[in-house]
């Protein structure tokens, strides 16, 4: 998405600070996420192109916005229920809440302090009893839930699925992406693309596009950012990173990290010195994305440099590890601790 230069502006329009330049309004030559038909419309036509999408719609709002205008879909479908798993993030509940639907849990396993993606045999029964199906993939942890089984199931019972991949952006190259197996879908940009903080996107195939737009025009702000606009756009056009990829597995293996699915996310068990190795990596400058109380991980994006990869490398092999409790929030955080 480019905004032309237009020489001089004074801006007697929204936002108030007055100064122009990238951060604007709805202009005659910028566009209006609303109903856009310009540049904003060629932009979320790229996105859905390569997200693999009927349609794909922009959001400044995070992946909230786009969990609230999932559900309103199913909702406004006549969907009554919806089955997820109880490790879902606050936005599905919350959403849910708001909207008079109904959750059928689909319970959790824990193993080594890990809430564990549901078995086939755990959705097939609580889709039984649901209207649709919400699944997250990759969790925090970096584990797939088994989405083509999931799939499979919802065909059978002709039945919607949704998927909370906030996490997983960075995918879209590979064949465990989600939303080759949903019929609506959310990516965080921001968390593992180079997307300003709040980027996501949110997409539909089928006649779940017609009801996604209805629910991201109530839910999605009228006053989007043109700035995170314009970086979810690069973000999604930003090409694969296949060294770091590798790296990274390479480095899970050579400091006996966590085996997950997720390149992106190195988990790394110091179980009761997770709190002193936290300190001692921050006193050297690096900083995990979460301590739970049993597990630091450290979330890797196709920006990661090699030599960055190395110094962690270097510091954790200092660093001693502790014994893992089994609780699941040990740390007392949520699993989600950070808001989409």
């Amino acid at each position: 998405m480019l905004l032309s230069q237009k020489g001089e502006h004074i801006s007697f329009h929204t936002p108030g600070h007055k100064r122009a330049g990238a951060d604007i309004t709805e202009l005659s030559y910028s566009d209006n996420l609303y109903a856009p038909r310009g540049v904003l419309a060629r932009a979320e036509e790229d996105a859905a192109g390569i997200l693999g999408a009927a349609r794909s719609f922009f959001l400044t709002d995070g992946s909230t916005a786009g969990v609230f205008s999932m559900i309103f879909a199913v909702k406004a479908a006549g969907a009554k229920k919806i089955a997820a798993p109880v490790f879902s993030h606050p936005s599905v509940f919350h959403a849910c809440e708001a909207m008079g639907m109904e959750i059928v849990s689909i319970g959790q396993r824990v193993r080594c302090g890990i809430a564990m993606q549901p078995q086939k045999e755990e959705i097939a029964s609580a889709l039984k009893e649901a209207d649709a199906l919400l699944l997250t993939s990759p969790d925090y942890y970096g584990f797939f839930a088994p989405m083509a089984a999931a799939r499979e199931l919802c065909d059978g019972e002709h039945k919607p699925l949704l998927l909370d991949g906030a996490h997983g952006s960075h995918l879209h190259f590979c064949t465990e992406y989600g939303g080759k197996f949903a019929d609506m879908w959310v990516d965080g940009v921001h968390k593992s693309l180079p997307a300003m903080t709040q980027g996501a996107v949110v997409s539909a195939n089928g006649k779940w596009a017609e009801h996604l737009l209805r629910g991201v025009r109530t839910f999605r702000t009228t006053s989007p950012s043109y700035p995170i606009m314009a970086s979810v756009e690069y973000a999604v056009k930003y090409p694969r990173n296949e060294a770091i990829e590798e790296a990274s597995e390479a480095f899970k293996r050579r400091h006996g990290c966590l085996k997950n699915d997720d390149w992106s996310k190195i988990v790394v068990a110091f179980g009761e010195k997770s709190g002193a190795a936290q300190a001692a990596l921050e006193a050297q400058g690096v900083f995990p994305e979460f301590n739970d109380g049993n597990y630091l991980m450290f979330y890797l994006s196709p920006c990661t440099k090699g030599e960055e990869l190395e110094k962690l490398g270097s510091l954790l092999e200092k660093l001693p590890r502790g014994e893992v409790r089994e609780d699941a929030q040990a740390g007392g955080i949520p699993i989600y601790r950070e808001g989409l």
